[in-house]
């Protein structure tokens, strides 16, 4: 399915600054046995955001009003695990259209590409950077610019170049999955198979 067109994205940060975090600690397993992707999003690191007790847990950085935006910065080694496409699903689904780690399983950096989520890998110390920066000040923002393939700490001027494959970044600039980007090539897909069977 289609996701919102990825171009410039200035906002905020969640500071998750753990290393290791799997797709388990992600998505618990026991809540994917639901075949939409709409409300992922409600157990986005179910076990840390709420107590056994129900209620939510008032240490975990998303409960904490201080912070918000729509980029989740995380800790190395972000993402890996099983292959759950669906922990890609709860990070997109809660409100977050970019993740910023030094390092993503390469699973999970494939499939967020596929969903409409961008991974940007950068620097151990730019990522230290980031996080010390957004604890002090956690209205810290970034500017995320796709076409560029920047990403830009707007309070003290950091910036950095990151890599992405060239029709993955397409597609999230146009906000298509993989059908959909087949799909605005039919003409071209036709013409093809008429001038293979006209050479028959």
């Amino acid at each position: 399915m289609p996701k919102e067109k990825f171009e410039i994205l200035e906002t905020a940060c969640v500071p998750l600054p753990l290393e290791n975090v799997d797709t388990d600690q992600i998505i618990p397993a026991r809540f994917l046995s639901a075949t939409s992707r709409d409300g992922f999003g409600d157990n986005l690191f179910r076990d840390w955001r709420y107590l056994k007790s129900g209620e939510k847990n008032p240490d975990f950085v998303l409960n904490n009003p201080k912070f918000g935006g729509k980029v989740l910065v995380t800790g190395k080694n972000f993402g890996s695990g099983s292959s759950r496409e669906h922990a890609v699903w709860a990070i997109y689904d809660y409100g977050f259209r970019a993740v910023v780690s030094s390092f993503f399983a390469d699973i999970f950096k494939n499939n967020s590409l596929n969903n409409g989520l961008l991974p940007i890998i950068i620097s151990e110390d730019l990522l230290k950077k980031l996080h010390s920066q957004i604890q002090s000040d956690p209205s810290t923002k970034v500017r995320i610019d796709l076409e560029k393939q920047t990403l830009t700490i707007i309070s003290t001027g950091d910036s950095v170049k990151f890599e992405i494959n060239s029709y993955k970044k397409e597609c999230l600039l146009k906000g298509l999955d993989d059908i959909d980007f087949l799909l605005t090539m039919k003409d071209q897909i036709k013409e093809y198979e008429n001038n293979k069977s006209m050479v028959k």
